[in-house]
């Protein structure tokens, strides 16, 4: 008879060594996830290993190349994880670095040459007797765990095959099939309260700041700061329609031609000034405006000549200064409509926040997550899921193929819906402006 004290029966293990690996960009509570995830298999007798700094040292691997303890991936022991759930950083680092980056179609996987990165990542993971692969990032590792799950049906039929399980990573909060990612409401406090304290700067000095906060390809993070930080306005890649959106065509070094959509910055500078005159009106001639960092995708293209892209085929948005352009441009505009001159300064918020002291609801979340793992892998033997968490950390296992599209093998992104209850939340506590 069994009793709510009881532990569930040790389902039978088909692995003997798991490896885990997080990739891109960090996220706090980010150690709860690991620790939780290496506990619960320790505890099943199986061994963990540790992928340090993403997929990195996996793609480089070859007979010159082998992977060397320590430097390529680490043993976890109960030692090594004692008390390293409420740690900041991630202990096994990160990166950028894309195995499938050269596989852009399921045709693709026929090409040798594309999958080389890929081949090279499952013979690594293999010469490590790595026999189970727990995937920790955001999207695109997302994306890179389910072209590893499709490379080893389609190119390497027959052989010993690594299940994957996704464990869904973000700060942004821009995943399908969960509600919200571990370490959102970590990065959400701490800008919030950057914000908080801009406000106060900029009473005292009768002044504006524009804060870009990080966000590239939704406004979670934005609007979530700004209804915390209590902003005067928040602008977001969803906000990018009407009188805000524009068309423009560029032309590619081959001749071909593609019209591509933009912001009208000029018309977003306007609303700003609507915003802050409505604050004069009330006596406030100070505030905070939040931007979406995204937003920057969306500049002009003389703006993005130059700058950089990763792996993943996404701009450098650091090397834009968003909050830059757009504190010089609001500036024209408010003398234009004024006559009178007001101090607006932009400031780059997020990376200050990725590391952040994680707070109680991530490391419950990260932790539950972390254990998903453990469950999908060893208690439900599946392979090419994404572990998520709805209701009171209720478990459940949402397979690659309802996250990630079928012909361009890119994840979906969630984005905010204009219409939904939350983005009413932001625009109704925000300023409220006259619209003519």
């Amino acid at each position: 008879m069994s009793n709510s004290l009881s532990y569930p029966a040790r389902p039978e293990i088909l692995f003997e060594r798991v490896g885990i690996l997080f990739a891109g960009g960090p996220a706090p509570a980010a150690n709860a996830v690991i620790s939780a995830a290496a506990t619960s298999f320790l505890r099943a007798g199986v061994q963990v290993v540790g992928i340090r700094h993403g997929y990195s040292s996996l793609v480089e691997y070859s007979s010159e190349r082998p992977l060397i303890e320590g430097r390529d991936y680490i043993h976890f022991t109960p030692k090594v994880l004692s008390r390293t759930r409420n740690s900041q950083g991630i202990m096994i680092g990160t990166s950028r670095t894309n195995p499938g980056k050269f596989v852009a179609s399921p045709s693709d996987f026929a090409d040798t040459e594309k999958c080389r990165p890929l081949k090279a990542t499952y013979e690594a993971l293999r010469s490590i007797n790595v026999e189970a692969l727990i995937s920790i990032g955001g999207d695109d590792t997302l994306k890179t765990a389910n072209k590893l799950k499709q490379y080893q049906e389609l190119v390497h039929k027959g052989n010993k095959t690594i299940p994957v399980v996704h464990l869904p990573k973000t700060i942004d909060n821009d995943y399908h099939g969960i509600d919200f990612t571990f370490g959102f409401f970590t990065a959400v406090d701490f800008l919030a309260s950057e914000i908080r304290n801009l406000i106060y700067d900029a009473e005292v000095t009768r002044s504006y700041f524009i804060a870009e906060t990080m966000g590239r390809s939704a406004g979670w993070l934005a609007y979530g700061a700004a209804i915390a930080g209590e902003a005067s306005f928040v602008v977001s890649v969803e906000d990018i329609n009407g009188e805000f959106r524009e068309e423009e065509s560029v032309t590619a070094p081959d001749g071909t031609v593609t019209v591509r959509p933009v912001m009208n910055i000029q018309r977003i500078a306007e609303r700003i000034v609507k915003t802050m005159m409505a604050r004069e009106r009330d006596g406030k001639e100070y505030g905070v405006i939040v931007l979406a960092e995204g937003l920057a995708e969306f500049l002009p293209s003389h703006y993005l000549e130059g700058v950089r892209r990763d792996d993943h085929g996404h701009i450098s948005i650091s090397e834009i200064n968003l909050c830059d352009v757009f504190s010089s441009l609001v500036g024209k505009v408010y003398t234009e409509k004024t006559q009178k001159k007001r101090r607006i300064k932009g400031l780059q918020l997020g990376y200050e926040s990725r590391c952040a002291k994680p707070h109680a609801f991530d490391v419950m979340l990260g932790s539950q997550l972390g254990v998903g793992a453990f469950r999908a892998l060893a208690e439900k033997k599946l392979n090419g899921v994404m572990v998520s968490v709805s209701g009171q950390l209720d478990l459940h296992y949402e397979p690659f193929e309802n996250l990630v599209d079928p012909e361009t093998l890119v994840t979906r992104v969630r984005y905010i819906k204009p219409s939904s209850d939350f983005h009413r939340l932001a625009r109704f506590l925000e300023t409220q402006v006259d619209d003519d």
